[in-house]
């Protein structure tokens, strides 16, 4: 007959190798919760920006034409004389 025991250190080996991949596993989810907590508050980020660019713009173009009306007017004047 073969004896067919096991180890008390193949039993630890197990039992610490089972511990260290439940740890990993954890601090995996815990990396990916953050992450995801991190991509959100980015995407509010980016579209406080988008809205800010697109004032912005607004602004910029009001500002050509209060120019160009400026330049017309300063043309016009100059043409007078």
């Amino acid at each position: 007959m073969e004896n067919k025991s096991v180890s008390i250190s193949f039993l630890v080996g197990i039992l610490f190798q089972t511990g260290a991949l439940v740890w990993y596993v954890s601090s995996l989810a815990s990396a990916i919760e953050l992450n995801a907590r991190d991509i959100s508050r980015h995407e509010m980020r980016l579209s406080e920006l988008t809205s800010v660019i697109q004032s912005q713009a607004v602004t910029l173009g009001r500002m050509d034409e209060n120019i160009k009306s400026i330049r017309d007017m300063m043309e016009n004047d100059r043409d007078k004389d």
